[in-house]
């Protein structure tokens, strides 16, 4: 398995990390000798990053990685895992990210989480469930000092979702040491200039940002949401078609874009969409480590093979480029 510098922390991590996310579901409604399976073969298989979140199945994610990784006897392994701070809580932000850590841990069977990542969307002012800059900088920031001084987390990081402005100016204050980043063949602003009238949020080079303030990536969204497996059918464990993330404003148009990218299959560069996906994503240097959601065993192995393939050609990048141009002027 290949690992990559994470940013400035001096860390090293699998370029494929293990995602326990609700959307591919394994994880989280799986059975539990399936999830051991799973993380036994990412294990194998060289893995050392898992990222969970208390929000994914209410905590149940957090309790499963947790006890499969006590049964494996996997202790030297890196775990990532968020706070998403409720409306209500905005009065208390420092007490309910100390809440919410205490609770992720005590599931996890850990006395500290790796990388503890903000899981709200990031806006200029805040509201309607996001944080606004000051708050995250002015009181998310500390509350996270606190717990890293108290040993109960090792580094912090953010959920790069909101405002492409907001989130430039927090990974400027370079407080953070982590930031999950939107990344996929529908939406690759965070790596590149988008063309002209393009369907999608404008990161507008992301990667840049977070390659300047020493910042570690996590990609996310690579699959976006499964759209770009070309495949409208999911498995029973998947969650239902979510909504996404800096791309179309439906799954449904994610879902068609995706099906015309499809001659990076046919053409020969990849055996499948969902391998191109991938490959497109760690092509990119500014990757410290990927997160693909699944649902079972087989489509870890996928995703593996995948990034043992490596990087996507300059020609096969290309002939995708073309074929993003092709959705610019389109509605969102």
């Amino acid at each position: 398995m290949e690992v990559r510098s994470f940013g400035r922390s001096g860390v090293r991590l699998s370029l494929l990390g293990f995602g326990c996310g609700a959307v591919g579901g394994l994880m989280v409604r799986g059975e539990a000798a399936e999830q051991e399976r799973a993380v036994a073969r990412a294990l194998d298989a060289g893995v050392n990053y898992f990222d969970t979140a208390v929000q994914y199945g209410d905590g149940e994610s957090e309790k499963n990685l947790g006890r499969a990784l006590k049964r494996l006897g996997a202790s030297d392994v890196a775990v990532g895992t968020k706070v998403r701070v409720r409306a209500e809580e905005r009065a208390e932000i420092g007490a309910a990210v100390a809440r919410s850590l205490e609770g992720s841990l005590k599931r996890l069977g850990r006395e500290r989480a790796d990388i503890y990542h903000l899981h709200n969307p990031i806006t200029e002012a805040g509201g309607d469930g996001s944080l606004g800059v000051a708050e995250v900088l002015g009181e998310v920031v500390p509350a996270f000092e606190r717990l890293r001084s108290a040993g109960k987390t090792r580094f912090i990081g953010i959920t790069a979702v909101g405002e492409t402005e907001a989130l430039r100016k927090v990974i400027e204050a370079r407080c953070f040491e982590s930031a999950q980043v939107v990344y996929n063949m529908l939406n690759p602003s965070a790596g590149a200039a988008l063309p002209s009238s393009y369907p999608a949020q404008d990161y507008g080079r992301l990667l840049e940002r977070t390659a300047a303030a020493g910042v570690g990536v996590i990609g996310i969204r690579v699959l976006a949401g499964g759209a770009l497996s070309g495949r409208a059918e999911r498995h029973p464990v998947a969650s239902p078609p979510p909504a996404p993330i800096g791309s179309a404003m439906s799954y449904e148009t994610d879902l068609a874009r995706a099906r015309r990218l499809a001659p990076i299959v046919a053409e020969g560069f990849a055996e499948s969409l969902a391998e191109a996906a991938i490959r497109f994503v760690i092509s990119h240097d500014g990757i410290g480590t990927i997160l693909v959601g699944m649902a079972t065993v087989e489509e870890f192995e996928g995703a593996l093979a995948a990034v043992r393939k490596g990087k996507l050609s300059a020609e096969a990048l290309d002939r995708l480029a073309a074929l993003q141009q092709d959705f610019s002027g389109e509605a969102r």
